[in-house]
C-alpha cells in the first residue's frame, strides 16, 4: 500500500519541476525592458494629461485610458506566454482568414478622420483592427517559411510570401492607413532577409517595388498623403500647413537641450503648439521633456529589447519560432526608427506610432500578444515528457 501511495507523489513532483524548470526559462530581461518603456509611455501619457485646471487622474484623460490599456495588455500578454506557440502553425490559415475578415470588417463599419475607417467601436473604446493584423501577419508567414525552410532560393518562395501579404496590404491602403501598410511591407522584408531567402532574387524584388512606386505615387496615394511625405524636405516652405507638425516638432527636440525641460513642463506640449503629441508626435515632447540623455536611455532600451526577442528566435528549436522572433524584431524596430525619423525632421511622416510610447491601446495590445508568443518559445525550449 505504501507503495502504491507514493508512486502518484513522486509522478506529480516530476511534473511540477518539469512546469517549474519550463517556467524558469522565462525571459526576466526581456519582461523588464518591455515593462520599461510602457512605463515610459505612461508617463508620456500623464505630462499629455496634465492641463490647467485638470489633474491627470480626471476621467478620460489619456493618463487613465493608457492605465486602462496597459492592463489589458498586462492580460494578453501573460495569455499569450502560457499559449504553447506551436499550436499557432496548426492555426496559421485560419488566423489569416481572421485577419482578412478584421480588416474588411474595420472598412464596412470602421470610422477615422476625414472619411477613413481605421477604427471599430466597441463600446466606450476605438480598436484598430490593423496593428493586430501586424501580429497575425508574422504567424502566417511564419508559418509560410518555416514549411520551405531550404527552399528560399527559389523566386516561387518568395513570392507566394508576397502573394501572402498583398490582400491584408490592399485592405490596409483602403482605409487609408499608409503607416501601417509600410509597416506589413518591413515585416515582409524583415522574415524574408532572416530566412536566408536568395539576396538576388530579393534585390530582383526590390528593384520591381520601386518601378511601381510611380504608379502608386499618381493613382494610390492621396493628396494628402502626398503632402505629409514630401514635407520634411522643408518645412519651412508651408509652416501654416504640411510642414506644421515637423516644423512645431523640430521647435520641441531642439528646445530639450541635453537634461530637458523636466516633466509637464515642455511648451510644445503644454500649449498645445504640436498636433497629435500623445501618439504620433510623442517622441518631440519625449525629447523636449527628457532631452538627449532621456533619448539616449530610450534607444538602449529598444536596443535591449530587440536583442532578447532575436536570442529567442535563436534558441529556438523550430523554423516557426525563429521567423516569428524574426518578424516582431522586424516590426519593432521598422516603427522605432521612421517614428523617430519623421520626428526629427530625416524621414516622411508616415503616421507610424512609437512602439509602447505612443498612446495607443491597440499598438500596445499587439506589442503584448507578440512579446507574449516570444516568451512563449522560451519557456518551451525543453518539452516536458509527461
Amino acid at each position: 500500500m505504501g507503495v502504491i501511495r507514493a508512486e502518484p507523489a513522486r509522478m506529480t513532483d516530476w511534473a511540477a519541476r518539469s512546469v517549474g524548470a519550463a517556467w524558469r526559462a522565462f525571459d526576466l530581461q526581456l519582461a523588464a525592458y518591455a515593462a520599461l518603456l510602457a512605463t515610459l509611455g505612461l508617463v508620456m501619457a500623464y505630462t499629455n494629461s496634465v492641463e490647467a485646471g485638470q489633474t491627470a487622474l480626471t476621467a478620460g484623460t489619456t493618463f487613465v485610458r493608457g492605465l486602462m490599456w496597459t492592463g489589458i495588455a498586462l492580460i494578453a500578454f501573460v495569455v499569450a506566454t502560457a499559449f504553447d506557440y506551436k499550436w499557432l502553425k496548426t492555426f496559421a490559415w485560419p488566423l489569416y482568414l481572421v485577419q482578412l475578415g478584421l480588416l474588411v470588417g474595420t472598412l464596412a463599419i470602421g470610422n477615422g478622420v476625414g472619411g477613413s475607417s481605421r477604427w471599430v467601436s466597441i463600446g466606450p473604446l476605438d480598436f484598430q483592427f490593423s496593428e493586430l493584423a501586424k501580429i497575425l501577419m508574422i504567424v502566417v508567414l511564419a508559418n509560410y517559411f518555416g514549411a520551405r525552410q531550404g527552399r528560399l532560393n527559389s523566386l516561387s518562395s518568395i513570392l507566394g510570401a508576397c502573394v501572402l501579404v498583398g490582400p491584408p496590404w490592399v485592405l490596409v491602403m483602403l482605409q487609408p492607413d499608409l503607416g501601417t501598410s509600410l509597416v506589413l511591407l518591413a515585416i515582409l522584408g524583415g522574415m524574408l532577409f532572416m530566412s536566408g531567402a536568395s539576396l538576388r532574387w530579393l534585390a530582383v524584388l526590390g528593384g520591381a517595388v520601386l518601378s511601381v512606386l510611380p504608379f502608386i505615387w499618381t493613382y494610390v496615394l492621396r493628396d494628402y498623403q502626398k503632402q505629409r511625405l514630401t514635407a520634411f524636405l522643408d518645412p519651412a516652405s508651408d509652416i501654416q500647413g504640411a510642414g506644421y507638425q515637423l516644423y512645431q516638432s523640430q521647435i520641441a527636440v531642439g528646445s530639450g537641450g541635453w537634461l530637458g525641460k523636466g516633466l509637464t513642463n515642455g511648451t510644445q506640449n503644454q500649449l498645445d503648439f504640436l498636433p497629435v503629441q500623445e501618439s504620433d508626435f510623442v517622441a518631440a515632447i519625449y525629447l523636449e521633456e527628457l532631452g538627449f540623455i532621456g533619448g539616449l536611455i530610450l534607444l538602449v532600451l529598444f536596443a535591449a529589447l530587440l536583442w532578447r526577442v532575436l536570442v529567442a528566435g535563436w534558441r529556438s528549436k523550430d523554423p516557426f519560432g525563429m521567423m516569428v522572433a524574426a518578424g516582431v524584431a522586424s516590426m519593432i524596430l521598422f516603427q522605432l526608427f521612421v517614428n523617430l525619423g519623421m520626428v526629427l525632421g530625416i524621414m516622411p511622416i508616415t503616421g507610424i506610432p512609437l512602439p509602447f510610447v505612443s498612446h495607443g491601446g491597440a499598438s500596445l495590445i499587439s506589442l503584448a500578444i507578440g512579446l507574449g508568443i516570444i516568451q512563449s518559445i522560451n519557456i518551451r525550449q525543453t518539452r516536458a515528457e509527461w
